[in-house]
């Protein structure tokens, strides 16, 4: 797509209001509904339909399919993230009044952080032609990387803090309790870190590493800068809603990690397809439409999957405490 930066600060623009009312709405530290976190999930998904049916309109169905495969993928992603956010929110024993102010912090720095990851990726693919076979391998790697993972059970670790998580409350030191939203207050005449604040930087510097294959993987269905940066934003700026919506399921979505895991080897593969296209092998390439419709297959099924096992481990576990009450 030809976007001129007229429609480029638009665009940005709008995300920014969409982020003002976002954060205006949840000002206010409550405990967020179903109802609630349900609504609002159907408004972001309902926005970035219409912002790709938009594009359809304006670019073509072509740019309207990168748009829908990066979206699906990256709201894919992001799901399996909420685990790890689960174990900060357990970790730092977040009220649950103050989760809500938490992500939203959390998904604002995450979106301004991938603006500058998707900048770099988009000057780095202009001058190296040859970075698809890094991105490629990276991806596949990935993929198996999370197969192993889920073998390990990893999601029922507990969160470890990062270096410089540790550096940050080394240097300002950390209050014993939360001070409502506060990020700092003063005790003995010293300014420090509440643990708001810190549980903010760890959901924040958290997402950087996320982004290390998000931002590969939606480069490997579009080069276009303007889809992969809404695409991203799309799918982060719902995800606060979807913490809450799904928190209870998250745990059933026993298979999500296999089924990522198999959508980052497929883009990983489509990568070095075209990576060696670009070299002038003569080797196919695998089209928009049928990575998208691959894309959703894989996530269906592991859904599916993901939710009869669970049900029938539920099942068992239900007729074992039977069993030792008789």
């Amino acid at each position: 797509m030809n976007v001129s930066l007229t429609v480029w600060l638009l665009t940005v623009a709008a995300l920014c209001v969409l982020v003002a009312v976002d954060f205006f709405i949840g000002r206010k530290p409550h405990d967020v509904s179903l109802k609630e976190a349900g609504t609002w999930t159907v408004v972001w998904v309902f926005l970035a339909v219409l912002f790709g049916v938009g594009l359809w309109y304006f670019g073509g169905s072509g740019s309207a399919g990168e748009f829908f495969a990066g979206y699906i993928t990256e709201k894919s992603l992001s799901v399996d993230n909420l685990f790890v956010f689960v174990l900060i929110m357990a970790k730092f024993a977040v009220p649950s009044q103050y989760q809500q102010r938490v992500l939203m912090v959390g998904v604002v720095m995450a979106l301004v952080l991938r603006t500058v990851f998707i900048a770099v990726g988009a000057a780095v693919i202009s001058t190296f032609s040859w970075i698809f076979y890094v991105f490629g391998a990276f991806l596949i790697w990935t993929a198996w990387k999370l197969v192993q993972d889920a073998r390990k059970e990893a999601h029922e670790d507990e969160y470890q803090e990062n270096k410089l998580l540790k550096m940050a409350e080394r240097r300002f030191g950390v209050a014993d309790r939360y001070h409502g939203t506060k990020l700092f207050v003063v005790e003995n005449g010293k300014r420090i870190m509440t643990p708001m604040l810190v549980v903010m930087l760890a959901i924040g510097s958290t997402d950087v590493l996320f982004a290390l294959d998000s931002i590969p993987a939606i480069y490997g269905l579009t080069q276009d800068p303007y889809i992969v940066f809404t695409a991203n934003a799309f799918a982060l700026m719902g995800l606060r809603q979807l913490y809450f919506l799904i928190g209870g399921l998250l745990r059933k979505l026993v298979h999500l990690s296999y089924g990522l895991s198999i959508i980052l080897g497929f883009i990983g593969v489509k990568l070095v397809l075209h990576a060696l296209h670009e070299s002038g092998v003569h080797v196919p390439e695998i089209s928009i439409p049928f990575s998208l419709g691959f894309i959703v297959l894989v996530l269906a099924v592991t859904t599916f999957t993901s939710l009869r096992v669970s049900k029938k481990q539920e099942t068992e576990e239900a007729a074992r405490r039977a069993t030792g009450s008789r």
